[in-house]
């Protein structure tokens, strides 16, 4: 068994905004359909967001929304296979987002896709967090998060990432001045030189990591190009046509318990609370056990960020709490 802390630049294991920027994205289709189509990209995007719709076992929790109260959504992100195949693939995105409408505040808390837990309601006892959603669905996930961080959670949001490909093929490609000259999979970019990327390319473009001296932080830079340009491509749409595919590219790859209702009242509300938002990870520390690498996070740090999530929500922050994270090492 070993202990060995990440080097400062590797910390952050996932994009922190990368998730709810997908979801503002979405939102943003909804009101550029609606208004430039009226009433017939309306009723296309509700139809296919009827087929997101998954409560998975959960208990509807609609007036979360309206009553102006802060709420919570788990953002999920999957990079294998799509909603509808067997291979779901694990949970590599983890991300709890607590949304303050009054204050108009957001706090994204990345979960380390390796953080050592007991999944809720099994019997296994050292199973990694992101290995909830394949074995035990969406219900069984926000239930092991919020025994992590001692919250609730009423909404989920799961994406599988190779959406983001679907979309860009079909509102016809995007542009993006590269932040680094790199060949990755289809992306071959020189920095400083615009280029033109169609799916495949845009994907590898975002998700290269190694090349970059940067990093995770590199990666979330180009990240937030490849969305930026993505919201502008739709914006041009001139067909409905073009249209209907980008929503058919959503329809398989997004998965969530919020209805289409629930996603105009966020549309609504994301102008000003989009702009203010937090960022923090579930610090761990590297560990070893039976020759599986596992985040250990100390309870301390479960402790400090629990209270902070506590707070965003309006809820008395508690001295103590029995967590679900498995702490061997005694931190």
């Amino acid at each position: 068994m070993q202990n060995t802390p990440l080097p400062p630049r590797h910390r952050t294991f996932m994009p922190h905004h990368h998730l709810l920027r997908w979801l503002l994205v979405i939102c943003s289709l909804l009101a550029i359909g609606g208004g430039i189509y009226g009433w017939r990209a309306w009723h296309a995007a509700q139809a296919t967001f009827s087929q997101t719709y998954r409560a998975d076992g959960l208990k509807p929790t609609n007036t979360a929304l309206t009553s102006g109260k802060p709420f919570a959504i788990l953002l999920l992100g999957t990079d294998t296979g799509a909603l509808g195949r067997h291979d779901v693939g694990r949970t590599d995105t983890m991300i709890v987002a607590t949304i303050n409408p009054k204050t108009q505040t957001a706090k994204l808390t990345s979960i380390p896709r390796d953080t050592l837990v007991n999944i809720y309601g099994s019997q296994q006892d050292e199973e990694k967090i992101n290995a909830a959603y394949p074995l035990y669905g969406a219900k069984t996930t926000i239930k092991t998060v919020e025994h992590l961080v001692n919250i609730p959670i009423n909404y989920y949001v799961l994406l599988n990432m190779g959406g983001l490909k679907k979309m860009i093929n079909a509102v016809g490609g995007v542009s993006v001045d590269p932040l680094l000259t790199f060949h990755y999979e289809q992306a071959n970019v020189v920095k400083g030189h615009k280029i033109h990327l169609n799916g495949a390319s845009a994907l590898a473009y975002s998700r290269m990591r190694d090349q970059d001296p940067l990093g995770d932080y590199g990666r979330q830079a180009r990240q937030r190009q490849i969305i930026k340009a993505l919201v502008l491509k739709e914006a041009s749409i001139s067909s409905l046509t073009r249209y209907q595919s980008v929503l058919d590219s959503l329809s398989s790859n997004l998965q969530t318990n919020l209805t289409f209702n629930d996603l105009m009242w966020l549309r609504a509300k994301d102008g000003h609370t989009s702009r203010h938002i937090k960022s923090q990870t579930l610090q761990g520390e590297n560990a070893t056990l039976n020759g599986i690498d596992y985040q250990i996070a100390p309870q301390r740090e479960i402790t400090k960020v629990s209270a902070g999530l506590r707070q965003a929500l309006g809820l008395p922050t508690t001295p103590s709490f029995q967590t679900d994270a498995i702490d061997p090492l005694g931190f």
